[in-house]
């Protein structure tokens, strides 16, 4: 599978996504967490023993378009993160939280989402 980096130079907002597809159930994916407000599903190309998608069931394109109106959905993106983290057992030895934006971002789907990444040593500096 193509890099993120590599995807993300071509990636275009706006239009449907596969992100859209899955909430519609048009793509299969077995959700990890699911409420009212958001799901989450392992991700299909892992970079990390754990690597879950958080996605908003509002499709908003990129965090930098997000709106005042946004803040109660992004506060509760970062909570459900920290509970899935924890159902996942990730939350004692910690776990990494990455939201790509725009394409020097590595966004490579226009529809925010969060990264739960976990179960390994994390590097840093992660860029």
């Amino acid at each position: 599978m193509a890099s993120e980096v590599k995807l993300a130079q071509t990636a275009v907002a706006g239009g449907d996504t596969i992100f859209g597809k899955i909430l519609r159930k048009e793509i299969p994916a077995k959700f990890v967490y699911e409420d009212d407000q958001c799901v989450a599903f392992h991700d299909v190309n892992p970079q990390a023993p754990t690597h879950i998608l958080v996605i908003p069931r509002k499709p908003i394109p990129q965090l930098s378009q997000a709106t005042d109106e946004d803040e109660q959905l992004l506060g509760h993106l970062l909570i459900a993160a920290k509970k899935i983290a924890a159902n996942e057992g990730l939350d004692e030895n910690g776990f990494r939280l990455v939201i790509n934006d725009g394409k020097n971002g590595a966004q490579s789907v226009y529809h925010l989402h969060l990264h739960i990444l976990g179960g390994r040593q994390m590097r840093w500096p992660p860029g």
